[in-house]
């Protein structure tokens, strides 16, 4: 449980490695600092209720630098703007929850969007975790474009470094991946053994479409080039507030082919958010004729 009390005080050093165990101090103001610095850093809405997920996510890091007092903490943080420390915040408040064709409507939408392209089929993945949404993009691309899936190429881009090494790497539990049919399992994943036994990992085909790389969809310039044929934006809108939504459509669009597809997820309403996009079905949205 969060222990509050009043004051704060700074405790260790900031980089001790240490690992503390005793309760961490964590304030009301406290708290609204850090629902401020995630929300300016990278356009995370924290709700109240989100303070004990706050506290364990980040009491981490405290420990790791032995630190007692999330004040201090919080402090070294903002007169650091450049720290390395801020990654490791971001990743730490940052939630990760996906799954190999998840929302599965989707993947048979897109199969039949890109079917017929002549030229090479350019996919952006904005939230792409630990890979599992980026690599069921590939495999459904290996699936309806044989030899020409070569040619087409996914950016898969997330805030979260950490999850994105994990995606880089493409190894998951095996029964995760038992949740597929088994044409797929067979087709498109390696089976560990050894040292390696109650794992998977994607082949070399999958992995060969995707580039990882880290972008904050708040950042001033995205090291991602366009046209694309589909950007897939699921389950992150979510947790930022309606003007940053905008923000963020209305540059998704320059960046879209002219029948290009972009995809939400099930709890996502962009209708009436930006008038750049209009709803074409089920989540799922093209440019709207200007």
């Amino acid at each position: 449980m969060t222990r509050q009390v009043e004051g704060s005080a700074e405790a260790g050093q900031w980089a001790s490695g240490n690992q503390i165990e005793r309760d961490l101090i964590l304030t009301d103001a406290d708290f609204s600092r850090i629902r401020e610095l995630i929300y300016q850093r990278a356009g995370i809405v924290l709700a109240e209720h989100k303070r004990e997920m706050v506290y364990s996510r980040l009491a981490k890091r405290l420990r790791h630098h032995g630190m007692t007092h999330f004040a201090a903490y919080l402090s070294r943080l903002e007169r650091q703007p450049d720290a390395k420390e801020w990654e490791a915040f971001t990743n730490a408040l940052t939630t990760n929850l996906t799954a190999f064709f998840r929302e599965a409507h989707h993947f048979p939408l897109l199969a039949d969007h890109v079917r017929a392209k002549q030229e090479p089929v350019k996919i952006w993945c904005a939230a792409a975790s630990t890979g599992e949404e980026p690599c069921s993009l590939a495999m459904t691309l290996l699936e309806t474009l044989g030899p020409r899936a070569e040619q087409a190429r996914i950016t898969a881009t997330d805030i979260d470094t950490d999850a994105l090494s994990k995606a880089r790497a493409g190894i998951y539990p095996q029964e995760q991946v038992r949740k597929l049919d088994e044409v797929r399992v067979k087709r498109f994943f390696q089976k560990g053994a050894g040292r390696h036994e109650g794992l998977a990992r994607v082949r070399p085909e999958v992995s060969a479409l995707i580039e990882y790389m880290p972008l904050n969809l708040l950042a001033p310039q995205w090291p991602v080039k366009g046209p694309f044929d589909a950007i897939f934006c699921r389950n992150i809108m979510i947790y930022f507030d309606k003007t940053t939504q905008a923000k963020i459509l209305e540059r998704f669009a320059p960046l879209m082919k002219p029948d290009g597809l972009l995809f939400a997820g099930h709890s996502e309403n962009f209708s009436y958010i930006s008038d750049a996009f209009k709803l074409r079905g089920q989540t799922v949205y093209t440019l709207a004729k200007k």
